[in-house]
C-alpha cells in the first residue's frame, strides 16, 4: 500500500479507537476573530450534507457577512471540485483515493489536506417492525445480501427474508434492496468493507441522498438498505453487526471501536505546506474543531472528536489549539502548529 494511505489510515484507525460518545471539556469555546467576509463553497459528500449546513448556519451566527453554500452530490465530487479551485472544503465520507491525491499533486506540485472532523458509523437498517432489527446479521449475511460475488465466503446468495431464518409471513418475501449511488463515498466503503470488495447485486435500488435509503426502508416493511448512522429516524432499525454470529455489535457511541463499519467524516482542503491559511478558512476549521463545532457532530448524531484530535487536525494546517480550563473556555490560538 502507498505511504501516504497506509499513514491515513493509521490515523484513521487511532481516531475511531480514541473516539468517544461525550464532547470533551478540553475543547474550548469558540471565540469570534476580527471581522471576516468572503464566500465558502463546500463540495462533495451527501453524508455530510446536513452536518456541513450546521457547520455554516453557526458560523453565520458569528459572521453574518459571510456568504456559504453546500453542495453535496457525493463525495467522488469533492477532489475534482477541489483541484478546478471551484470548492472551498471538500467534505468526504471516505479517505481520497491515491488517484485522486495525485491528480491533485499534479496539479499544484503538493498533496490536498485531510482532516478527521466527526466519527460515523455506517448502519445496515431494516424497518421497525422487522425481528432481523434485533438479533443481527455477520458481515458475511450483508455480502450475500446485498453482492452478487460473495466474497464474504457465503455459500449462497440471500434473497428472501426466510433465507435469514424468518418465519410466517416474513418467509418467501423477498429483500427489497436500497443503496447509494456510485458518486458516493458511503457505497464505497460499503463495498469494501461489507462486500469484501465484491460487486453490487443489480437490483440494489441506488438513491442520491442518505436520508432517501432510509426513508425507502422506512416505507416498506421489506426492504433494507445501508446509510449513516446520523441519519436513523424511529421508523427505522439499525441492525447489530459482526465478523461472526457470536460477535454481533450495536450500532451505538459506546461501541464506535469495535463496530466493523466505524469510520471517519473528512473534509480536504487545499493547503500549500508552510503555507499560511487565508482568514476565512482558518476561522470556519477554528469554528469546527472548537466546542461549539464538536457540539454540532453530537447534534447531527454522530459523535465528536477527542480535544487531542482536534489540535492534530489543526495543527496539520498550521493552528495552534489550547485546552480550555474547566468551566471556563480558552482561545484557539492561529499562531505556529500544534505541539
Amino acid at each position: 500500500m502507498n505511504r501516504t494511505l497506509s499513514c491515513a489510515c493509521a490515523a484513521a484507525l487511532a481516531t475511531l479507537a480514541s473516539a468517544q460518545s461525550e464532547l470533551d471539556r478540553r475543547i474550548p469555546a469558540y471565540r469570534k476573530s476580527a471581522a471576516v467576509s468572503g464566500s465558502i463553497k463546500s463540495v462533495g459528500s451527501d453524508t455530510m450534507n446536513n452536518l456541513m449546513t450546521l457547520w455554516a448556519e453557526g458560523f453565520a451566527r458569528h459572521y453574518p457577512d459571510v456568504a456559504v453554500e453546500i453542495e453535496g452530490k457525493g463525495s467522488n465530487t469533492a477532489p475534482a471540485a477541489l483541484i478546478a479551485g471551484t470548492a472551498t472544503f471538500g467534505p468526504m465520507s471516505r479517505e481520497m483515493k491515491q488517484k485522486e491525491i495525485d491528480d491533485f499533486e499534479k496539479e499544484f506540485g503538493y498533496k490536498p489536506v485531510g482532516l478527521e472532523t466527526a466519527i460515523d458509523m455506517l448502519a445496515v437498517y431494516v424497518h421497525k417492525d422487522n425481528p432481523i432489527g434485533k438479533t443481527g446479521l455477520t458481515l458475511q449475511q450483508v455480502d450475500a445480501i446485498f453482492s452478487k460475488t460473495r466474497k464474504g465466503g457465503a455459500s449462497a446468495e440471500i434473497r428472501t427474508w426466510g433465507d435469514l431464518g424468518l418465519a410466517g409471513e416474513w418467509a418467501d418475501k423477498p429483500i427489497a434492496l436500497h443503496g447509494r449511488n456510485s458518486a458516493s463515498g458511503t457505497y464505497g466503503f460499503f463495498k469494501e468493507k461489507a462486500l469484501f470488495g465484491g460487486d453490487y447485486r443489480d437490483e440494489v435500488k441506488e438513491q442520491s441522498g442518505s436520508s432517501s435509503v432510509v426513508q425507502g426502508v422506512a416505507s416498506d416493511k421489506y426492504a433494507m438498505g445501508y446509510s449513516g448512522i446520523g441519519y436513523i429516524t424511529a421508523d427505522v432499525l439499525a441492525v447489530p453487526l459482526g465478523r461472526s454470529a457470536d460477535s454481533l455489535i450495536a450500532a451505538s457511541p459506546e461501541n464506535v471501536a469495535k463496530y466493523p463499519l466505524s469510520r471517519a467524516l473528512w473534509v480536504y482542503l487545499n493547503h500549500e505546506p508552510n503555507g499560511q491559511l487565508d482568514p476565512l478558512r482558518r476561522e470556519f476549521l477554528r469554528y469546527v474543531f472548537s466546542s461549539d463545532g464538536q457540539a454540532v457532530v453530537q447534534k447531527d448524531g454522530y459523535l465528536p472528536l477527542s480535544f487531542l484530535q482536534c489540535r492534530r487536525a489543526l495543527g496539520r494546517v498550521g493552528l495552534e489549539l489550547q485546552p480550555a480550563a474547566v468551566g471556563v473556555g480558552a482561545d484557539v490560538k492561529a499562531a505556529g502548529p500544534a505541539k
